[in-house]
């Protein structure tokens, strides 16, 4: 009842003009920034198509939805101003623009999470409560009831010693600056790694080297900074230590032995980002390279995320590792009635026409063997893409050589068995004994 009460005293005090003009300013605020907001989504809808890359576009559109209340914002501001020189009421405009700015804030927020966490499903699921958090903080410090609660936070304490007594406060301030600090540290690592692939001068593998290490070196200190921050010792942190000693001899031993072969992996540069490689059955080319697998692209568009530890361990075929170049053999038969000089020529031919058979090495045939059904020939050619498929230009050279054999009249034999069926019986003589007379 003394709340309603109180909600009916703030809302009578209005009757007045002088009150009420706060109100006007408000409304008009409000109404002057749909406008603009309308304005720029449809501007933005007529460049939406139009955008070059994905990243502006989602950044286009995030300013579309920071326009609104960044616009109230401001003409409450100044409102508030023009209405404190002329000594009016303005304690409604000073509770509201907080909240319009929240609005701002919690929007440029998820725009900074997705950024940083471009892979993560969660934020968008998760905007929700991530809004009504910020949203929440904000109106409890334009009503002034953020000082008590804080205070009232404080004095629940979960831990005590000679040096150090831990709040619930302190647990909420250590949870915000270890996601303040840890998304800050991703954020700044994503952009090293954008840079760092732009210098030509430095390897592959060790730029994806220098990043995963400047990555973990940011998390690490970004933790640290956040346990000093709310005044726990490090020494606490032994019995951690410890800890993840234990799991790393009971549980945790692919895990190490998966993050150690990463970086192995990195510095021998064994295996680069782009390499096509064959590991067991997979074929593909290297899309990325974390602390944990190796992803693994095939031709289909089917990513397999193979452990570091089977790439360091196994035996893996890297058919770029030191040169691009790849020989492919193709073996075709031909009939004894032919002539093996002119089916090499044809063939030849067909793979010289190929663009993505190189000129040099030069395509080669040669005769192999006299086999059981015809002459074994094979062409040797060579590639320098292998990333871009084998079986399509093997395909493509298989066929340009069938339309050569069927204008030259060389037939391909198959296998064929004769069988020829003899009589077994004996002719026998019919003509007669001599008798004796």
């Amino acid at each position: 009842m003394i709340m309603i009460q109180s909600i009916q005293d703030y809302l009578w005090q209005f009757r007045d003009p002088l009150q009420s003009i706060q109100l006007f300013v408000l409304i008009l605020s409000i109404a002057f920034a749909w406008i603009l907001d309308k304005l720029y989504a449809s501007w933005f809808l007529k460049h939406a198509g139009t955008s070059g890359a994905m990243r502006q576009f989602k950044t286009k559109r995030t300013i579309r939805r920071v326009v609104f209340p960044v616009t109230v914002s401001i003409l409450v501001f100044l409102g508030q101003i023009i209405l404190e020189s002329l000594e009016l009421p303005i304690h409604v405009l000073r509770v509201v623009m907080p909240l319009f700015l929240a609005l701002a804030v919690v929007r440029m927020l998820i725009y900074f999470l997705r950024a940083t966490l471009h892979q993560s499903t969660w934020i968008s699921r998760g905007e929700s409560v991530i809004s009504s958090l910020v949203w929440a903080s904000f109106v409890f410090y334009s009503l002034g009831w953020s000082a008590p609660i804080l205070a009232a936070l404080d004095g629940v304490i979960l831990y005590s010693s000679d040096n150090m007594n831990l709040s619930l406060l302190g647990i909420f301030k250590l949870l915000l600056m270890i996601v303040f600090l840890l998304l800050a540290s991703l954020w700044l690592s994503n952009q090293a790694e954008r840079r760092l692939q732009k210098v030509s001068i430095i390897d592959v593998s060790m730029r994806v080297a220098i990043g995963k290490i400047l990555k973990f070196v940011l998390i690490t200190v970004a933790l640290l900074t956040a346990l000093s921050s709310v005044g726990i010792d490090f020494t606490a942190l032994t019995v951690f230590g410890g800890a993840l000693g234990v799991g790393l001899g009971f549980g945790l031993q692919r895990v190490a032995s998966n993050f150690v072969s990463g970086f192995i992996l990195l510095f021998d540069s064994s295996i680069k980002p782009g390499d096509v490689i064959t590991i067991g059955n997979n074929f593909g080319w290297v899309v990325a390279l974390n602390a944990r697998y190796v992803v693994v692209k095939n031709r289909e568009g089917v990513e397999t995320l193979i452990p570091n530890e089977n790439l360091v361990t196994s035996e893996v075929i890297n058919w770029s590792y030191s040169d691009s170049k790849v020989r492919l053999k193709i073996p075709v038969q031909i009939s004894y009635r032919d002539d093996p000089e002119l089916a090499m020529e044809i063939m030849i031919n067909a793979a010289t026409v190929q663009n993505r058979v190189l000129k040099e090495p030069a395509p080669v045939c040669r005769l192999i063997k006299f086999g059981d059904y015809g002459i074994n020939l094979e062409l040797r050619i060579w590639i320098k893409d292998p990333q871009s498929g084998i079986a399509n230009v093997r395909s493509a050279v298989n066929l340009a050589i069938w339309k050569g054999f069927k204008e030259a009249k060389v037939t391909i034999p198959y296998p064929r068995t004769e069988i020829f069926v003899l009589n077994s019986g004996m002719d026998t003589d019919n003509t007669a004994s001599p008798t004796a007379e």
